[in-house]
């Protein structure tokens, strides 16, 4: 079932960008769910000390000035920006400080009407689950807002899809 543009949700999809492999996952996961020409904003929150995401390769920061992490925020979000308008989105970015992330994230799809929030999950289970938690899941938890969490790829799904492909006949 495909959405035509008139019938979108109202607000856009905020994706929740940190610079991870599993954020740039999560921007090409919507953009293959999603129609395209939707309305994003794509978030990086941080906080001083404890920056809270990956900055661009190239950048290199002081975690103790606060406005060398503001500004590196901006740089990732403007990264995953970049990301979200070759998914077909059409993106915009803000920053937000906050701690811990999941309410920042929270707090700014409130403030947007988002239609849908969606970020990566890492996965943890057990100790380092209970010891770090989990972003995602506490995003989910406390949301009144749609989430798509994109978990990391099995890579035995991409082997068995190269050694098993499907043909037309196979599928008919």
């Amino acid at each position: 079932m495909t959405q035509d543009r008139d019938n979108y949700p109202a607000g856009p999809v905020v994706f929740a960008y940190d610079g991870s492999a599993l954020a740039r996952l999560a921007i090409e996961e919507a953009g293959r769910q999603l129609a395209p020409g939707r309305d994003a904003l794509v978030l990086t929150v941080w906080q001083p000390f404890d920056v809270g995401f990956v900055p661009p390769v190239e950048l290199r920061i002081d975690a103790a000035e606060i406005a060398d992490v503001r500004n590196a925020a901006e740089q990732t979000a403007a990264e995953g920006a970049s990301l979200a308008e070759a998914a077909g989105f059409k993106a915009r970015t803000t920053v937000a400080e906050t701690a811990p992330s999941w309410k920042g994230i929270v707090q700014i799809a409130d403030e947007h009407d988002a239609s849908l929030t969606v970020l990566g999950s890492h996965g943890r289970t057990g100790l380092a689950g209970v010891l770090i938690g989990s972003v995602a899941e506490a995003v989910a938890a406390h949301s009144r807002r749609s989430v798509l969490i994109v978990h990391r790829r099995d890579p035995r799904d991409q082997t068995e899809a190269h050694a098993n492909p499907v043909t037309e006949k196979d599928s008919a």
